[in-house]
């Protein structure tokens, strides 16, 4: 039904419009009694086989939703009816910032993918904790924290740990996201030196907390194999609890749109189908080299059962969508799960 009725609608119209369109009609639709129930039962699988547990914390399943999705933590519970393991909020920025200027979302159709040049968007961190004190406790929040744009290179790792402190007794794990292509400023942030300063000043924070959380690096999938030998060497130094792979790509490769429409569209990060190679690629490479020393959440161009388990085999623990579920609808979450079970 979704996507031989409601996608053909919706990708009708603008992305980001039909973005927070449809983020009002779930919320409308979770409001009518029963219709909460109808979705958990259409959508969910509730099996012990499906649990995971990764640095200290047990996921009821291994699919979640990335980052990015819902920024301002406003629609997490009603999402969680869908079957996801675990929802990741944010970017989250210590003040609200407008983003990069409009239309900045587009769709490539043939492609099954997205170019987003959003630029960290977000009503800011208050506006965070004050939706995420509406948790009614359904599911593991990831908070993904980043600096705000106009930030100069010496107050960054300021920025980090101002979300760090205020997100921390709200979420269960962090995830530094330190490779979004759509900010500029990221000179610093692909340092290895620096990432270890951040890494170390978050770690030294949370150390200071009666309750720990995990934190995760969020990595490019545009990385050479000398640039990921420097995030295995960064993770083993600072023991930093796992990386995400991996966020969106500048790579516009081997993609069907032409090229005059990509130069149409600008600059932006590439996500969904087109970069799901490249994303696997850095997972089987960090797992091999790394020996599986660490966790790492595999993301990118997750559109199916069979992409969810070909990034499981390459060495993630966990997997995260995000274009796949613009693009397949919800009940793609649930076909994971049941792949996962048949596959084990």
């Amino acid at each position: 039904m979704y996507k031989l009725i409601i996608r053909p609608i919706l990708f009708l119209f603008d992305p980001e419009k039909v973005h927070y369109f449809t983020f009002s009609l779930i919320r409308v639709f979770c409001k009518i009694p029963f219709v909460a129930s109808i979705f958990r039962g259409l959508y969910q699988v509730n099996d012990k086989n499906l649990e995971r547990t990764l640095f200290g914390i047990t996921f009821k399943n291994p699919v979640g939703l990335a980052a990015g999705f819902d920024k301002n933590a406003v629609l997490y519970n009603e999402l969680a009816n869908f079957g996801f393991g675990f929802i990741e909020i944010g970017t989250v920025t210590p003040e609200g910032q407008a983003g990069n200027p409009k239309k900045r979302l587009f769709r490539l159709k043939d492609d099954k993918g997205i170019i987003n040049r959003m630029g960290f968007n977000n009503e800011g961190l208050e506006t965070a904790i004050h939706q995420l004190k509406k948790d009614r406790g359904d599911l593991i929040i990831g908070g993904n924290i980043g600096k705000n744009t106009q930030t100069s290179p010496e107050n960054y790792t300021k920025d980090y740990i101002t979300c760090f402190e205020g997100l921390h007794p709200y979420v269960d794990y962090f995830v530094l996201n330190v490779s979004c292509p759509n900010v500029g400023s990221h000179v610093k942030l692909n340092d290895k030196a620096y990432l270890a300063e951040l890494i170390l000043a978050c770690q030294k924070l949370n150390n200071a907390q009666a309750t720990q959380k995990p934190i995760l690096l969020k990595i490019a999938p545009d990385l050479n194999n000398q640039q990921l030998d420097e995030i295995i060497e960064l993770v083993t130094e600072t023991k930093i609890d796992g990386v995400i792979a991996s966020n969106t790509s500048t790579n516009r490769a081997n993609l069907k749109i032409s090229k005059e429409q990509l130069e149409t569209i600008g600059n932006g990060g590439v996500s969904g189908q087109p970069i799901k190679n490249q994303s696997t690629r850095v997972i089987q490479y960090l797992s091999d080299k790394s020996n599986k020393s660490f966790p790492i959440i595999g993301v990118g161009g997750v559109h199916s059962a069979e992409d969810a388990i070909e990034k499981i085999k390459a060495g993630a623990a966990l997997v995260q969508i995000y274009t796949g579920f613009i693009y397949e609808g919800p009940s793609l979450i649930k076909k994971i799960n049941k792949a996962i079970l048949k596959d084990l």
